[in-house]
């Protein structure tokens, strides 16, 4: 498939079709990089992406004790009320 570049402001850009877009998983935001002259665009890597899953996944697998077992503090003992 071929595409036209177009001006956008002082900068340049291309359109992509919505079925390239959906097939590759492009959304809002890519990544770009150039390997050997060549342009990339790819899905950009979302901080934390898949933690809800492995969140939902654990819990799933029953109760995980604290690392640390809870340490009163002061304000638990004296000013904590009920």
């Amino acid at each position: 498939m071929r595409a036209r570049i177009v001006r956008i402001g002082n900068s340049r850009g291309i359109r992509l079709p919505k079925p390239i877009m959906e097939q590759v998983g492009l959304t809002e935001e890519v990544k770009l990089e150039v390997r050997e002259g060549t342009l990339v665009i790819s899905p950009a890597e979302r901080p934390r992406g898949g933690w809800a899953a492995a969140a939902q996944a654990l819990s799933g697998q029953g109760e995980e004790p604290l690392l640390d077992a809870p340490t009163p503090t002061r304000f638990d003992e004296q000013e904590w009320e009920w």
